[in-house]
This record gives C-alpha cells, sequence and structure tokens, in this order.
C-alpha cells in the first residue's frame, strides 16, 4: 500500500513537472513575439532565427556541461543507467529527467533576455558564439552558488547568508539582465537613436499586436515557471502551495500592468501600451523571487511596485544612451533586484542582507564574465553588423530573407 502511494505521488509530481517545464519552453515564443512586435520590421526574421537557435544552443549545452557544473549531477550518465541528478540525500518524488527539463528551460529563458537587449545590431553567429557561453557555463556557475548549495569559489555559501530566490528573479532574470548590459555597453546603441544634442529618436516596433500575444504568452508561462518551483503538487501541502504560488504569480502581472500605464498616462499624457506590456512583466518578475510568502493583495502592490519602477527605469536607461529596444535590462535587471530585496518582507527565512550579498554576486559574476566573454567574440569575429547592413536590416544581411516581403517589394 505504502509503495502505491509513492508510485502515485511520483507519476503526479513528475507529470506536473514535465507540464510546469512545457509551460516554460512556451515562454520561449513569449520572447520570440514580443521581441519580434518590438523591433523594426527589417530585423524580424534575425529576431526569430536567434529566439529559436538560442533555445536549441541552451538545450544542448546545458545537457552536455551545464548541468553538471551547476548541480553536479550528469544528466548524460543517468539516461543511461537511471541515476538521480539532483544530487539529493532522499530520492526525489519524481523523475530525474523531468528535473533536467525543467532546469533546461530557464537557462534558456535566461539566455532570451539577452536577445531583445541586443537586437537590431549584433551579429546572428557572435550571438549564439556567446549562447554557448552564458548556458554552458556563466549561468551554471551562478546557478551552482545559489540553487546548487555550493560555495562561491570556496569564499561563502549563500544560503547561510540568509538568500532566498524562490523561482528566480535573481538567478535567471537578473542574471539574463546582467549579460544582456554587458553586450550593449560593448556593441552601442543603434544608429540614429540618440542625436548629437542629447536627443533621443523613437524607433517604433513594427507589429504591437504581435508583442501583446508575445506578453500574453509570458503571462501564461509564468505560471509554470513559479509554480513549478514549488516541485511537487501531489500532497494537500504542496498543492495548497502552487495554488498559492498561481494565485500571486497572477495578482502580481495585474498590479504591474495597472501601475505602468498609470504612470506612463502621468509622465507622457498617452496610455503607452508598450509600458502596460513591460509592465505585466515587470510584476511577474517582482513576484518570482517570492511568490509562496505574500498575501494576493501583498502580492498585487509587489507587482505594481515593479510596473512604476519599470517605466522610469526604461526612461533613466534612455537617458544613460542605453539602448535597450525591448525594455529588457529595465524588466529583468532593475525589477529583478526589487524582487529579490522584497522577499524579506514576507519571509523570515531570508535577511535583507543576505538578499543584497547575493543579488551583488549574482550580477558582479554575470557581468564581469559576459563583458570577458563579448570582449573576446569581439576580438576574434566581431560584435556588431556593418552601418551599411544595419541600415539594410538584419534580415538580408544575416539570413536573406524578409519578415514581411509583400511589403517591401520594390523598395
Amino acid at each position: 500500500m505504502e509503495n502505491d502511494i509513492f508510485q502515485l505521488q511520483y507519476a503526479l509530481d513528475t507529470f506536473y513537472f514535465l507540464v510546469c517545464g512545457a509551460l516554460v519552453m512556451w515562454m520561449a515564443a513569449g520572447f520570440a513575439m514580443l521581441e519580434a512586435g518590438l523591433v523594426r520590421s527589417k530585423n524580424t526574421v534575425e529576431i526569430l532565427t536567434k529566439n529559436v537557435t538560442l533555445f536549441a544552443v541552451a538545450c544542448t549545452m546545458y545537457m552536455v556541461c551545464g548541468y553538471a557544473i551547476m548541480y553536479e549531477g550528469d544528466i548524460l550518465l543517468s539516461t543511461i543507467t537511471g541515476n538521480g541528478v539532483t544530487g539529493a540525500e532522499e530520492p526525489a518524488t519524481y523523475a530525474p529527467s523531468a528535473d533536467f527539463f525543467f532546469q533546461v528551460v530557464f537557462v534558456a529563458t535566461a539566455m532570451s533576455i539577452v536577445s531583445g537587449a541586443v537586437a537590431e545590431r549584433m551579429k546572428l553567429f557572435s550571438f549564439l558564439a556567446f549562447a554557448v557561453v552564458m548556458t554552458g557555463y556563466i549561468y551554471p556557475m551562478e546557478g551552482s552558488w545559489t540553487w546548487g548549495g555550493q560555495s562561491v569559489f570556496g569564499l561563502y555559501t549563500l544560503g547561510d547568508l540568509g538568500f532566498l530566490d524562490f523561482a528566480g528573479s535573481g538567478i535567471v532574470h537578473m542574471s539574463g539582465a546582467a549579460a544582456a548590459l554587458a553586450g550593449v555597453i560593448l556593441v552601442g546603441a543603434r544608429k540614429g537613436k540618440y542625436g548629437p544634442n542629447g536627443e533621443i529618436n523613437a524607433f517604433p516596433g513594427a507589429n504591437l499586436p504581435l508583442a501583446t500575444l508575445g506578453t500574453f504568452i509570458l503571462w501564461l508561462g509564468w505560471f509554470g515557471f513559479n509554480g513549478g518551483s514549488v516541485l511537487a503538487t501531489a500532497s494537500v501541502e504542496s498543492a495548497n502551495a502552487v495554488a498559492v504560488v498561481f494565485m500571486n504569480t497572477n495578482a502580481a502581472a495585474a498590479g504591474g500592468c495597472i501601475a505602468a500605464l498609470i504612470t506612463a498616462k502621468l509622465l507622457f499624457g498617452k496610455a503607452d501600451l508598450t509600458m502596460a506590456l513591460n509592465g505585466c512583466l515587470a510584476g511577474l518578475v517582482a513576484i518570482t523571487a517570492g511568490p509562496d510568502t505574500p498575501t494576493a493583495l501583498l502580492a498585487t502592490v509587489f507587482g505594481a511596485m515593479g510596473g512604476v519602477l519599470v517605466v522610469f527605469s526604461i526612461v533613466t536607461l534612455d537617458k544613460l544612451k542605453i539602448d535597450d529596444p525591448v525594455g529588457a535590462i529595465s524588466v529583468h535587471g532593475v525589477v529583478g533586484l526589487l524582487g529579490l530585496l522584497l522577499v524579506p518582507v514576507t519571509n523570515g527565512d531570508a535577511s535583507f542582507s543576505g538578499q543584497v550579498i547575493g543579488a551583488v554576486t549574482i550580477f558582479g559574476w554575470v557581468f564581469v564574465a559576459s563583458l570577458v566573454a563579448f570582449s573576446i567574440i569581439k576580438a576574434v569575429m566581431g560584435l556588431r553588423v556593418s552601418e551599411e547592413e544595419e541600415y539594410e536590416g538584419s534580415d538580408l544581411s544575416e539570413c536573406g530573407m524578409e519578415a514581411y516581403p509583400e511589403f517591401t517589394q520594390g523598395r
């Protein structure tokens, strides 16, 4: 009887893990649609190519070496022998391969954040070369210090300092933004984005319906992102925890959207759709570090804080001439930090100092390592397309095709 109960729990938890992983994988489509909608039409095909290929690269590199670095487990051998890959002392109540699948889609999410920030001017294969390094080494290293429980270069263990990040506001989102910032600094702004007298020129996205669809897809996928991080659902306790996480995730996204739209209206006098979209995502990022402990009302407030912050962050980065076409650094980096700092408000197991040290560790490592990686790639194969190719669009120069050929014939 006891064995039958365990088998049922194992099957249910494994199935839940796989479904949540599939939802997170669907976020790749959300990032692709969001970015394709917010860039100019002449760069759409290249954006889509990046998003499809980076997912494939992330899955392959994490299988080859990333998982082993992060969790001291070997997924290649485990698929042959059936041994666990989680490194836990107690046997897991879910299939080890399900754990790997759930983790690998998180890696791809972190890399997708970089894609939008460097859009419209970075070479396709230079970006993919960085994806190899990011998903195979940079992300797994910081993941080993956080979710992996290993010490930071033998100096200190973040968990012992009171660092908590339930589903990855810092571990996934801020790390992706840190890599994106390094890339943006080295590749520079798009031609014509900033004028000689300090003026900021708007480059409107080509397809806002597509960007809106991408946001809804990400909102949906986030239930798997946060909900799957409960790691179980086959008991009353875990089922209740999953329900709370789903409720708070949705509440935070709603709060972020409303707050961002109101903030944009007050600042610009217009209801800015792109700010509302980024407000939704900012609310989701803000709650990701701790969706399991707030009330629904607090989750809404936390999301609203993210929604307000992201509008001011996007405006500020533009003034600093940090050109981020989709606002990824603001949404995932600035608000990711906010999410980490909000955890101790409702979770007594986290300490404010631990959250700060964890944030500095994650950002410092990923930013510096990414800066080094991008610099090497720049020296070897270059980072940026030529001025002529940028003017023509990355679609033709990098991919040899256009996303909307009927509208550009005879150009």
